[in-house]
This record gives C-alpha cells, structure tokens and sequence, in this order.
C-alpha cells in the first residue's frame, strides 16, 4: 500500500482517481491546487503525487520544477495526469522530472497499471541504491603487513 496525493483543479476527476486507487489497496487524498499541495507536503509526504499540469495559479510543471529543486521532496515519484496532449508538453514534463504522463481521460486499469509500474520502480531503484552504497566497501580496513610498512 502506498499513500498517493492527486493534484487536480477538476474535484469530479481528482476524487475519481483517487477512488480508483483507494479501491485498488492505497490510501489517497486529493487537493485541488499547487497550494493545498504544498500545505499537504508539510504534514506528510506521500509515496506518489498525480499531477494535473493546467490548474489555476501555478501550474502542474512549475510544481514539479519546485519539487525537483527540494531538498525534502525531491525523489518523490510524480506521474502527470492531464489533458495536455501535445508531445512537446510530454517531453517538458520529462525533462522537468516526471516519472511517467497520463492522459486524460484515462481507463482505471490503466491508470492503476502506470501507478502500481512507478511504485515498483521506486522500490527497485531504492533496494539497488541501498545495496550499491555499501557494495565496494570492506567490513573491515586492510592494514599492510608490518614488514612492508614505511618507517
């Protein structure tokens, strides 16, 4: 189970998805704003953020530039869930740091598809991470054999 925040100005589809992946085994909630987003980032992070790129005020891909920039928030996982479907959009949302991009509207076997694929990848990347950082390190340091030692 992860806990997944979706970013959407359109309440009908943020509480859509949201239900979609409550009934597939994750806890969700959903704002309405990069504002509200934001207020939630500072109690909880979340595993996950769906993110709407047209909103009113700041938009889904200045949000994500923010989130990028972070120290905090940086490696949370963001799929954009919009109805931009242009592929320049698409290619600006991952070169701003997107995991993956939906397009509105979306079927649920798809969406908890794509969700559940960015999940798993976090996890391996964090298992392979772990294992890297201590993998080319000794358990104990090497001293040279006494007679070989500089006086």
């Amino acid at each position: 189970m992860a806990y997944i925040l979706v970013v959407d100005d359109d309440d009908i589809i943020a509480e859509h998805a949201a239900q979609i992946l409550i009934d597939s085994g994750h806890a969700c909630g959903w704002v309405s704003d990069t504002k509200a987003a934001l207020q939630v980032l500072t109690r909880r992070k979340p595993d996950l953020i769906l993110l709407d790129q047209n909103m009113p005020g700041e938009n889904g891909s200045s949000l994500l530039r923010r989130l990028r920039n972070s120290p905090r928030f940086f490696d949370i996982p963001v799929v954009m869930l919009t109805g931009v479907h242009g592929i320049k959009d698409e290619q600006v949302a991952y070169y701003n740091g997107a995991q993956d991009y939906i397009r509105k509207p979306f079927s649920e076997k798809m969406l908890i598809f794509r969700v559940r694929q960015v999940l798993r990848s976090r996890e391996a990347g964090a298992r392979r991470g772990g294992r890297a950082l201590f993998a080319d390190v000794d358990p104990e340091p090497v001293m040279p054999p006494s007679s070989s030692r500089l006086l």
